[in-house]
């Protein structure tokens, strides 16, 4: 039970998801604080059955906050974030600033649930793609072990904020009726095409979103020897991420086992019935908290390999959800009370 909630970030497209997510997966407390910038404080939110004035983001604001839920840029975090553990709050971060710090647990709940235990004060939540990724490979993990996987994403502009949604809608009316069209939000116009480019230029050849996704899923499955190997590219969809996956397991699986994995697992919908046209589609999966899994097929040639097809609302699980899965989670394990 948490006595005291604040969500940071609460008048954002990801932080109303979160009010939303309290709400549907019930997690329990006595008191809400909403907090946000300069900018939003004063507002009027709807929660429920209550109506919520929004507050002023300032060091002041955590005082006697029991668990936070903060939706920011990474610059926002790192210094917001500081304030609320002084405070004797615990915060799960969606932001990138924390994830990889050592001793800074990146949760899934379906995943790696008992790392959240390790804490000292902040527990992050996992890049969108890396998260759907993570969530569909762990039954085969559990069952199988794994060596290698090999991912292309394409993830839609909700994962650059509202504005770039605007953008693609903007410039997809252009360019169908002529006119010019430019880029704002991205390195080149977005509407009615692809850019195989996320985050910025790293080592050798990746860029930043490609680098998190091997990182990340090293940290959360905690073993660096699985090979990981990502291509992440932009495309012209509003919201929900999708992937092609090629893994390895360490031992063979029968296709109608790995079926059976995908069936069972938490957190996954298996949606896979190729005669009958039914797979996963973003469209079909947004607003919905699960990672749709599809096109599921053995590799024609290694009898450890394993393609599929994976999609889900990045707002969602790959954010806003996970994160209220996580607070649950503390809750759960725990009273959650400030000091």
């Amino acid at each position: 039970m948490v006595r005291k909630l604040a969500v940071v970030g609460a008048t954002g497209a990801v932080g109303q998801i979160v009010l939303e997510e309290i709400q549907h997966q019930k997690l329990a407390y006595d008191e809400l604080k909403l907090l946000a910038s300069e900018r939003s404080a004063g507002k009027k939110v709807k929660v429920g059955d209550q109506e919520l004035t929004v507050e002023l983001l300032e060091p002041g604001a955590f005082d006697g906050i029991d668990l936070v839920i903060a939706s920011t840029p990474d610059e926002v975090a790192a210094e917001c974030v500081p304030w609320a553990v002084e405070a004797g709050a615990i915060v799960v971060d969606e932001s990138a600033f924390y994830r990889m710090q050592e001793d800074v647990p990146l949760v899934i709940p379906e995943v790696n649930p008992d790392a959240a235990l390790g804490h000292k004060g902040i527990i992050a939540s996992p890049n969108c793609s890396t998260t759907q990724m993570v969530v569909a490979l762990k039954p085969l993990l559990d069952a199988a072990g794994l060596s290698k996987v090999v991912v292309s994403t394409y993830q839609a502009v909700s994962g650059a904020g509202l504005a770039a949604q605007e953008e693609l809608l903007r410039n997809t009316t252009s360019k169908l009726n002529g006119s010019p069209a430019s880029a704002k939000m991205f390195q080149h116009d977005i509407a009615l095409n692809l850019i195989p480019q996320i985050g910025s230029e790293k080592q050798d050849g990746f860029t930043s979103e490609e680098i998190k996704m091997v990182r990340e899923t090293h940290k959360i499955f905690g073993d660096n020897t699985i090979s990981v190997n990502a291509t992440c590219i932009r495309v012209p969809v509003l919201v929900g991420h999708s992937e092609s996956i090629y893994c390895e397991t360490k031992e063979p699986l029968e296709l109608q086992r790995v079926l059976e994995l995908f069936r069972n697992a938490p957190g996954v919908t298996l949606i896979d019935d190729l005669g009958s046209k039914s797979y996963p589609m973003p469209a079909d999966c947004e607003g919905k908290p699960d990672v749709f899994v599809g096109r599921v097929r053995k590799d024609l040639d290694n009898p450890c390999g394993i393609n599929f097809w994976c999609v889900s609302d990045n707002l969602r699980k790959g954010a806003a959800t996970n994160a209220v899965q996580i607070g649950k989670l503390l809750s759960e394990q725990s009273d959650v009370s400030a000091g």
